[in-house]
C-alpha cells in the first residue's frame, strides 16, 4: 500500500486514536492491545517502500530515526495519560493537557525527521511515518497496560476464618 490508501489509513487511524485518547475509557483487561499496531506496522512493511531506493543508507538511518523518535513519543504519551482505578477496580485512562502537548511535540519532532530528510534529498515516504506511528502506538499502548496493571488491586480471595471460630 503506498501513496494515497496509505495516507488515508494513517489519517483514519490518528483521529481514532485522537479521540480515544482524549475522552475517559476504561482499559479493558484483554490482551490485545498489540493489534492495531501490529497490523499497521504489517502494512507500512508490505509494500517494500520504507527507504528510498537512491539513498539506501540515508534512509536505513533517517529511518532507525523515525523509530527512536516514534518511541519517545509513545512514553510521552502514555505517561501524560492519566490512569486511575474506580471502586470496583476498573482501570480508566484519559489524556490530559500534557498528552496534547506530547502529540504536538511528535508532531514537530517527525516534521523535524522529514525536514532533515528532505535536506538531504531523502524520501521516507508515507509508509515510514505509518511503521513510526505503529512504534509509537505499541510503546503507548504496553506502558498504559503496565501502568494499569500497576493500578489494579492485587487479588486477594476468601478471607479464611480462624481455627478458633470453627469450634462454636
Amino acid at each position: 500500500m503506498s501513496g494515497l490508501p496509505t495516507v488515508l489509513v494513517i489519517v483514519a487511524v490518528v483521529a481514532l486514536v485522537l479521540v480515544r485518547q482524549f475522552k475517559t475509557e476504561r482499559l479493558s483487561g484483554d490482551r490485545k492491545w498489540w493489534l492495531l499496531p501490529a497490523i499497521l506496522a504489517v502494512l507500512a512493511v508490505k509494500d517494500g517502500a520504507l527507504t528510498d531506493p537512491h539513498h539506501v543508507t540515508g534512509s536505513v538511518v533517517l529511518l532507525a530515526v523515525e523509530v527512536l523518535v516514534s518511541v519517545g513519543i509513545g512514553i510521552g504519551w502514555a505517561f501524560t495519560t492519566r490512569v486511575w482505578t474506580d471502586e470496583r477496580g476498573d482501570v480508566w485512562t484519559k489524556g490530559t493537557v500534557a498528552t496534547a502537548g506530547a502529540w504536538l511535540g511528535g508532531v514537530a519532532a517527525r516534521a523535524s525527521v522529514a525536514g532533515v530528510g528532505l535536506a538531504l534529498g531523502i524520501h521516507l515516504g508515507s509508509s515510514g511515518l505509518m511503521l513510526g506511528f505503529a512504534v509509537s502506538l505499541l510503546v503507548r499502548s504496553g506502558l498504559l497496560m503496565l501502568r494499569a496493571d500497576r493500578e489494579r488491586p492485587a487479588y486477594v480471595g476468601p478471607v479464611a476464618q480462624p481455627a478458633w471460630e470453627d469450634r462454636r
